[in-house]
């Protein structure tokens, strides 16, 4: 038997019509009627959904051979399912916290300039000496950052409730799959706008360390280099709003990076970068504490950013090759 003939059996052992089927695999009703008319075939991760739907095993589903129903073992674990108002939640929580993980983010770009502008200004005033301007920059250092730090717990903390998303397969009910299309389609003119406009402004960033590199005074090169930050600190954050709202309405409708194969390349790449910004915040920390020149150790900070971009890549096609 094949599998068309198999998903009529259930579907009509269940009592259900093409369309309410449909409704329960997000998918149209036309969709249904060739999968039944043996037209396409669904793919594997609507079978391993049909699977959870008929509470059959995905052998029974695939292997024309088998004719009677392998029902799968009761006590596993159910499909967890998102209701019209989780998604809503969800979707406003997100659109909150993109706010809060920007903000966040920008006070760890910015964290730097107190440090590097009190270093200038004990260069060129006589008022503060060169170690308690040090001193002071390293405070508001560790102030900006561990404020930082709170946010980013707080979010991870709000948001415990939906890390399933992320780590467990989920179906969404009836009505879910339109409304958060409806609002993609809303939005992607913002997404797309604020794209433009942060990648405009992260281009840009550059320009006025470009332009003090001109001139010999250090206190003015230390002024460009944090309106750079501010700029790029910006940018990021710009980034970070857009994206993170775009990402929970793909995550919403399994769309993009967060398809079951793109999640597992996510996965690899998460790690990665993990991975690569605590070696980098090591080296910093232990090159600056060895050295006490933190008016020079910043340039571990650029220098990142700038060899990520190739890790990624390298990482990029590391996975897709796998694939």
């Amino acid at each position: 038997m094949i599998l068309a003939d198999k998903i009529i059996r259930l579907r009509k052992r269940n009592g259900w019509s093409q369309e309410e089927l449909a409704a329960k695999m997000n998918v149209s009703r036309q969709a249904v009627s060739k999968w039944e008319a043996a037209q396409t075939t669904p793919d594997l991760e609507k079978i391993l959904q049909l699977g959870n739907l008929f509470g059959v095993t995905t052998d029974y589903l695939l292997k024309d051979e088998m004719e009677d129903e392998e029902f799968t073992d009761e006590t596993d674990i159910p499909v967890k399912r998102i209701t019209l108002s989780q998604a809503d939640h969800f979707l406003k929580w997100r659109k909150s916290a993109s706010v809060k993980i920007a903000v966040a983010t920008f006070l760890c770009v910015i964290a730097v300039i107190p440090l590097l502008l009190l270093g200038a200004v004990s260069e060129v005033a006589l008022s503060i000496s060169e170690n308690v301007a040090g001193g002071i920059g390293l405070v508001s250092l560790f102030v900006f950052v561990a404020v930082a730090v709170a946010i980013f717990l707080h979010c991870g903390f709000k948001n415990a409730p939906y890390d399933f998303i992320d780590k467990e397969p989920f179906e969404t009910e009836y009505g879910v799959t339109g409304m958060v299309k409806e609002r993609q389609k809303e939005y992607r003119p913002v997404y797309v706008r604020s794209n433009m406009i942060a990648t405009g402004i992260c281009i840009l960033s550059p320009v006025p360390l470009l332009v003090g590199a001109f001139t010999e005074n250090e206190f003015l090169i230390v002024i460009m280099l944090a309106i750079t930050l501010l700029l790029a600190g910006i940018g990021a954050g710009i980034f970070i709003i857009a994206g993170v709202r775009w990402a929970s309405m793909q995550k919403l409708l399994k769309e993009g990076e967060y398809t079951p194969q793109e999640i597992r390349k996510s996965y690899i790449k998460e790690t990665i970068a993990t991975a690569y910004w605590l070696s980098a915040t090591a080296i910093y920390l232990v090159w600056s504490f060895l050295t006490n020149a933190w008016e020079t150790t910043w340039i571990v900070w650029p220098v990142a950013g700038v060899l990520f971009a190739g890790v990624m890549a390298i990482c990029r096609l590391f996975t897709d090759k796998k694939d």
